[in-house]
């Protein structure tokens, strides 16, 4: 189990913060699948009392991020090969459509915005790929779609992906990613307002990191049993 790093939350609002960081953790992989939670440990790293913890907790259960098991315990879904399967399958389809409806309105400022985001340099304390950069891009990207229905959905999915995402940041074969590839491709061709390009590459980018963890023989010990 890996220390998941939670930042602080403002205090004048304490319900919204504590959901917004635990939100904002789980979708930049600070959790593994099958770490076990306690509301205690969360509310200490958030510096809140528990209150606003078990809120914010009750929402991640109901969004799918953790289980609440009998026994109490704050469970993250154990890795489970279709469950990531299923994961792949949803955002290549939903964000497909999304990345179709930016396309209609994007324009020279949007553009701007997905260039600059690629352009920040790199944070030095990031172990393996700056998540904050992916995840800046994919919703900047996304939000430019005007969706109020499928944005909701796509973020529930990088919600759930979360825990995959770390069991990627700290594989052995993460350091052969080529992490803006086909960032950079999908930018052009948003640029030349192709829309297939861009599809082909946003499927890359999705399929690469699941790509990752494909037919990893150490990944199978951790599926469940049926």
């Amino acid at each position: 189990m890996t220390t998941a790093q939670i930042a602080a939350i403002d205090q004048t609002n304490m319900r919204d913060s504590a959901y917004q960081a635990l939100h904002d953790a789980f979708t930049r992989g600070a959790f593994a699948p099958g770490d076990v939670l306690s509301l205690r440990s969360l509310a200490e790293q958030l510096g809140t009392s528990m209150t606003p913890v078990r809120e914010a907790v009750r929402r991640l259960v109901a969004e799918g991020a953790l289980i609440d098991t009998r026994s109490r315990k704050l469970l993250v879904p154990p890795f489970d090969p279709r469950r990531m399967s299923d994961l792949k399958s949803a955002r290549l389809a939903l964000e497909s459509l999304l990345l179709e409806q930016a396309l209609a309105s994007i324009d020279a400022s949007g553009i701007a915005k997905l260039k600059a985001i690629l352009e920040r340099p790199e944070d030095p304390a990031q172990h393996g790929p700056d998540l904050v950069q992916n995840y800046d891009f994919h919703f900047t990207l996304y939000r430019m779609s005007g969706s109020d229905v499928l944005l909701p959905i796509v973020e529930a999915l990088w919600l759930q992906y979360g825990s995959y995402l770390n069991l990627i940041i700290y594989h052995k074969n993460v350091a052969h990613i080529e992490e803006h590839k086909y960032h950079g491709a999908l930018l052009n061709a948003l640029e030349r307002n192709d829309l297939a390009a861009a599809q082909v590459a946003l499927r890359r980018d999705i399929e690469q990191s699941f790509g990752v963890l494909k037919n990893d023989p150490d990944l199978a010990s951790m599926a469940p049993r049926s």
